[in-house]
């Protein structure tokens, strides 16, 4: 910044210097033809009396008049001046540059009378100036240099002090409120982005975790109905079976088989469930949500009666694709293992909170597991056979997603009573 001071202060010292140069130069000279003009109005006065003694002063390099009468030297001074019209003009005399003012002689319209003095003398006076000129414009850039190291000093200090911030490892935001607003601005965009990034970070890292628990969860519960299955393949292959034998292995093996499906698709749904982000959330009315899930519930169990008890729309900014499996999960959990007839879906609104309920008529769930059906592959005593022990764990997922809990009650309709609490800020205000 100083220097940037310093080459701006050049530009226009220069430019100005140049300008004031020339203006100097003609001033002077004006000024020596009104000196010129002066001394003519004397010498035309008393022209008969000049004419008498010019002839007789010696030579001289300091001034120089000359009288002429129709272009005839009637007195001159030496060196002699060169005949020219009226006016100011430089004339070269001998060698010396000479500024010469011709005036008319009133009374005597031929007689013409020319007045000089060395131009050197207005351009002394000129060197004189524009060495001052000089000097100053030397100064000016000076002082404009040190103002620019002083005062951009103070401006880049923020600067500075952004940068070592960010320097940091890890990378701090950095203070904006410096009192320089180009600073403050630039830190505030630079907040913004290590947040951007830090977030990024977070969701990379919690992408690995993810596929990192993905896989040694799906290699632990994964291991036992492999094997089951690769037995079954080899008494096949080795034994004589009858049919009867053969049926059974091959039913073992279909039921094997649906349980690695299951438990794969749910594997899958809890992955894509700690991946999903703000931006990704939409305004969902949870009563329709419910509708869809009863109607699709119904023709999967024939048998069972699936009801939405809601007053009007229940909205709130979430992910319609998780709200879904967490009803689609909670229904079919309190069907299979619970041996459910009758499934009530209810919806409340309480400030900014929204309560969901799915309550069953099935055969409940003991106090004593009620907190524990919630974790990764944890089945309750009496759960049916063949799952996964994933949909509970999917339907607390949701819950947390949504800024909420769940827990287990005992229902009024004789079975459990599943709670899923969605809080602020994902609810919406009708």
């Amino acid at each position: 910044m100083a220097a940037a001071a310093a080459l701006g202060a050049l530009v226009i010292v220069t430019a100005i210097g140049v300008y004031v140069s020339f203006a100097i130069s003609r001033n002077n000279v004006y000024q020596l033809d009104r000196r010129l003009e002066t001394a003519s109005d004397v010498v035309v006065a008393r022209a008969p009396t000049f004419e008498m003694f010019l002839g007789n002063l010696s030579e001289s390099r300091a001034f120089g008049i000359t009288i002429r009468d129709s272009g005839q030297i009637r007195a001159t001074t030496r060196p002699e001046l060169p005949d020219l019209p009226p006016g100011s003009a430089s004339a070269d005399v001998d060698g010396t540059e000479f500024r010469v003012f011709t005036a008319i002689v009133p009374d005597r319209p031929t007689t013409s009378i020319s007045i000089a003095v060395p131009l050197a003398e207005a351009r002394d006076v000129t060197t004189s100036q524009r060495r001052q000129v000089l000097v100053a414009g030397v100064l000016a850039v000076g002082a404009s240099t040190a103002l620019g190291w002083i005062f951009g000093g103070s401006a880049v200090r923020p600067l500075l002090r952004l940068t070592a911030q960010v320097r940091k490892q890890p990378p701090t935001p950095p203070q904006s409120k410096t009192g320089v607003r180009e600073a403050d601005e630039l830190a505030a965009a630079v907040g913004d982005m290590l947040g951007r990034v830090t977030d990024a970070q977070n969701r990379t890292e919690a992408a690995l975790e993810t596929a990192r628990d993905f896989s040694a969860v799906s290699a632990h519960e994964l291991r036992t109905p492999l094997t089951a299955m690769r037995t079954d393949i080899e008494v096949l292959r080795t034994l004589d079976l009858d049919a009867q034998q053969r049926a059974e292995i091959l039913t073992d093996l279909q039921r094997t088989q649906g349980r690695v499906e299951a438990t794969l698709t749910a594997l899958e749904r809890l992955a894509s469930g700690e991946l999903s982000s703000d931006s990704d959330r939409v305004a969902v009315d949870v009563a329709d949500v419910a509708d869809l899930a009863a109607q699709d519930a119904m023709r999967h169990f024939p048998s069972v009666e699936v009801r939405v008890d809601a007053r009007g729309p229940v909205v709130v900014r979430g992910f319609a694709t998780g709200l879904r499996l967490a009803l689609d999960n909670a229904i079919t959990n309190a069907v299979r293992h619970g041996n459910a007839g009758l499934v009530v879906i209810g919806l409340a609104r309480s400030g900014e909170s929204v309560t969901v309920t799915v309550d069953d008529d099935g055969s409940g769930v003991p106090e004593s597991e009620r907190d524990t059906v919630f974790g990764r592959f944890e089945r309750g005593a009496g759960a049916a056979k063949g799952g996964s022990g994933l949909g509970l764990a999917l339907v607390a997922q949701q819950a947390d997603l949504h800024g909420g809990t769940t827990r287990f009650e005992t229902s009024d309709l004789g079975g459990a009573r599943l709670v899923l609490d969605l809080r602020d800020p994902y609810v919406l205000q009708p």
